[in-house]
């Protein structure tokens, strides 16, 4: 997620409503306070997350945590 002043944001404004267009979240902040976010349309998140959905249903989840079999040299 990105930060930007809100003085940045006035002098760029096309610049960071493409960026957000494109996916990217901007939290929008005054004398370090936070004003507001930016977030890319509803539809493009929408489609983002059917992506996802799509992925997860051939994605593989193994355990990573538990040590293999194999032996490694810098084990050793």
């Amino acid at each position: 997620m990105m930060n930007v002043t809100i003085t940045d944001l006035r002098a760029n404004l096309l610049k960071y409503l493409k960026i957000a267009q494109k996916g990217e979240q901007i939290n929008v902040t005054s004398k370090g306070a936070p004003l507001a976010t930016l977030t890319p349309p509803a539809i493009q998140r929408n489609e983002a997350r059917e992506r996802l959905k799509q992925l997860a249903k051939t994605a593989m989840i193994n355990d990573i945590v538990s040590p293999t079999h194999e032996t490694w040299d810098a084990i050793e």
